[in-house]
């Protein structure tokens, strides 16, 4: 076997253990990652209590980087095992993955004190890593694709629940107006919303006899509506569970949730 074969051997061996978990090393990989991610957000919540940062801000720093370095080094990986390095890059998680890894090196170019809020904010990124948490459970494959089979359904309910909303905005302005509160149709509909959403602020509330009775019809309304998109997901998401998803990754194109006897990409049409 030539060196390219060795290489080809290599990157495939590396791709089945990173991005795939129907392997005892792969699957173990996956659960050492998903800790490492965990007590990486750990970190990151524990460095924003200020008296836990200022007695232990050695420690949360070091920390910080064993986290970055061993993302780093994950993220590289991707990269190397898969055929379309640009193509995972710019992905949904190949960005996550990146933004996960990014603040703390943007960190050193911002150093001091006036630099504060900037610093502040490349914290608050660090959150993002919880995102890689997605990748790991194979039921939010399932989620995600049941959500993009019903979207157009969910589409045409929401823009009913809009229509509803600023229809019944629209008639509390006029029935209670400017001096119970009622002070555009905008503010109106914002309460409507409240109201189907069973939310319920309390910041506004009709006053007049007539004003109370609408509330109760959209109270009424939205008991009756709430139920409606979990419906429709819920259909969706039987449908997807009956068919079944495996853990297969493509080396192309990175591509995932592919059905449990798919043997070629559906996305790109490669063997997997």
């Amino acid at each position: 076997m030539n060196n390219q074969g060795k290489i080809n051997e290599w990157r495939e061996k590396l791709h089945e253990i990173i991005f795939e978990a129907d392997t005892p090393v792969g699957k173990l990989f996956d659960e050492l990652l998903i800790l490492t991610i965990i007590l990486s957000v750990i970190v990151v919540m524990l460095d924003s209590i200020d008296w836990i940062r200022d007695d232990y801000e050695r420690l949360l720093y070091y920390l910080e980087w064993i986290f970055t370095i061993i993302f780093s080094i994950e993220y590289v990986l991707r990269l190397i095992c898969v055929r379309r390095p640009v193509k995972y890059a710019t992905s949904f998680f190949g960005m996550v993955d990146l933004l996960t890894v990014i603040p703390t090196y943007l960190d050193l170019v911002f150093p001091g004190t006036r630099f504060l809020l900037v610093i502040r904010i490349l914290r608050v990124l660090r959150i993002f890593r919880i995102l890689k948490l997605a990748k790991y459970i194979g039921e939010a494959n399932s989620l995600v694709k049941a959500l993009r089979a019903s979207s157009r359904k969910t589409m045409v309910f929401l823009f009913a629940v809009i229509t509803i909303v600023v229809i019944l905005g629209s008639i509390m302005y006029m029935i209670e107006g400017e001096e119970h509160g009622f002070t555009s149709i905008p503010f109106s509909i914002y309460w409507a919303i409240v109201t189907l959403t069973t939310v319920g602020y309390g910041d506004v509330a009709p006053q007049t006899s007539l004003g109370q009775a609408v509330s109760i019809v959209v109270m009424m309304i939205g008991y009756s509506i709430i139920a409606v998109p979990a419906g429709i997901v819920s259909v969706e998401l039987s449908q997807v569970f009956t068919r079944g998803i495996s853990t297969q990754a493509c080396r192309y194109c990175s591509a995932e949730g592919h059905d449990d006897d798919a043997k070629h990409c559906k996305f790109c049409g490669e063997k997997l």
